[in-house]
């Protein structure tokens, strides 16, 4: 029997996992529905400064997917908000549960369209409509990849993720400029670590490398 923590825990794990399937079943974003140009700053991390004042942002690693005339996205890496079986995730979706032992944590993208779910995953394996960045990284929000995940026929290193961080076009150079960020060259080992209390030391250790 489960106790208080541990339903409200499960409450909210469900609860997230309803509202994800209503995302995810619900007709592709535009902002990954077609590859575009990508630009130098696509691919980098992008590192909450000492300076950072928003506290939606605070001590915040974000990768950065896109970047080009219509402005920035990226997702946040280093902020789980719930932990539980990939089958209850599943379904939540409606989805048939698979046997499948594996564990799934959602994490917070960012503010941008909080209800959308976004997978960040190794290019191994991908779906159509797959929005790709440099690294052998792409991003998605079809369902299916939750199911190859399901069943172990899913990418090898991935991140779930609700919701995004957007700039439109200059602004994220602005808050460069202002010293609020500072980027930095991604690696795997990074994006897609388990210990997400150390990705932000760890990316400001890597301010030192040259990009």
């Amino acid at each position: 029997m489960l106790n208080a923590t541990e339903d409200r825990a499960k409450i909210f794990f469900w609860f997230g996992a309803l509202m994800l399937f209503a995302c995810f079943q619900s007709v592709r974003s535009p902002l990954i529905a077609a590859e575009r140009e990508q630009q130098p700053m696509a691919g980098k991390l992008l590192v909450a400064s000492e300076a950072m004042k928003d506290p939606r942002f605070f001590e915040s690693v974000i990768y950065l997917v896109k970047h080009d005339a219509d402005g920035t996205l990226g997702l946040i890496i280093n902020r789980p908000l719930a932990h539980g079986p990939i089958d209850d995730l599943l379904k939540g979706f409606g989805a048939e549960a698979t046997g499948s032992p594996s564990e799934i944590t959602v994490h917070y993208g960012g503010p941008v369209s909080s209800r959308q779910g976004f997978l960040l995953h190794s290019e191994d394996k991908t779906v159509e409509g797959a929005l790709k960045s440099p690294n052998g990284i792409a991003m998605t929000s079809d369902i299916k990849m939750i199911q190859a995940i399901a069943n172990g026929t899913g990418p090898q290193q991935f991140l779930f993720a609700l919701g995004y961080a957007g700039w439109a076009p200059g602004q994220l150079e602005d808050e460069l400029k202002a010293n609020s960020w500072f980027l930095v060259s991604a690696d795997k080992s990074l994006i897609f670590g388990k210990h997400a209390g150390d990705k932000w030391r760890r990316a400001l250790d890597k301010r030192r490398i040259r990009l």
